[in-house]
């Protein structure tokens, strides 16, 4: 059994490596497939199941990493960009980058040039945020223990765009969910880019009612992949808005809570408040019987 596991790795690590050093040619599963000598099906199989993804998909985390260096250079096109990573052209390349990074190549570019984003600090029960809006919504929410790292954090997502240090509608009615009933979900408007798993993650995260946890498993199973929880904990570390989009209520099968953006010991301390939270409610309802 060691030894046929032993050998399983052995020849995901030679895929890995095939696909990194040739992902300028495309190559299709069939072709890395013979590389280790195995059937396509059954590659399929075995590479997902080690490395979390499958093959195809890998190759396009590879090539989208590669295309982004790239376009970071403002005398490299669009084109020139597609064809040096191997794709056919501008088409393949505007997918791609819809499938991973959730915007166009040219959105990556620019990087939210035009854009205007206010923002300001404020404090919460589990310390200071930073939180930031764009004329549609909140697009960025994070806890900032450092508020100089917070807003470097921030500006990195958005490079190019113009900040203004103030508050808006948008953000007082997202703050207003800590000390406000969660009813009022309704009035808090969000901006957010993702690819469409990552979006299909938070959707689910919205649906889980404050006070309670699921786990990662049980999310994948939602989103119909009942395999791809690691898939799912990517995306929900992902989550560009702390707090409104609820990542924290989300914890390992076997009880632990597991890891935080924002340290786990926030993560006990959000989960706790809202449990206290949801249980005072409870009791006021029910006239404490």
């Amino acid at each position: 059994m060691k030894e046929q596991l032993k050998i399983n790795y052995d020849r995901i690590a030679a895929a890995i490596g095939y696909i990194k050093e040739n992902f300028k040619s495309q190559p299709t599963l069939e072709e890395i497939a013979q590389q280790i000598h195995v059937s396509p099906h059954h590659f399929q199989r075995m590479f997902t199941e080690w490395a979390g993804t499958s093959p195809k998909k890998f190759l396009q985390y590879i090539s989208v990493e590669y295309a982004k260096k790239l376009l970071k250079d403002k005398n490299v096109s669009l084109f020139d960009a597609a064809i040096e990573t191997g794709l056919s052209g501008n088409s393949r390349l505007h997918d791609l980058f819809i499938n991973i990074e959730g915007m166009t190549p040219g959105e990556f570019k620019n990087g939210g040039e035009n854009l205007l984003i206010n923002y300001h600090f404020a404090e919460s029960p589990f310390g200071k945020i930073i939180v930031a809006s764009t004329t549609k919504g909140i697009c960025h929410l994070a806890f900032a223990d450092d508020e100089p790292d917070a807003f470097n954090s921030l500006k990195s997502k958005f490079p190019n765009a113009h900040f203004k240090q103030t508050s808006d509608l948008f953000q007082e009615n997202a703050l207003a969910i800590f000390n406000r009933d969660w009813k009022n979900l309704h009035s808090v408007k969000l901006h957010l880019k993702g690819t469409p798993f990552q979006v299909k993650v938070w959707e689910t995260l919205l649906k889980i009612p404050a006070g309670r946890l699921t786990t990662y498993g049980n999310i994948a199973k939602q989103i119909q992949k009942p395999k791809a929880s690691r898939a799912v904990g990517t995306a929900i570390g992902a989550n560009p808005v702390a707090f409104l989009i609820p990542c924290h209520r989300v914890i390992q099968s076997s009880g632990i809570f597991g890891g935080y953006h924002w340290g786990s010991t926030r993560k006990a301390a959000i989960i706790g408040w809202e449990a206290a939270k949801l249980n005072h409610e409870k009791e006021v309802t029910t006239g404490g019987v």
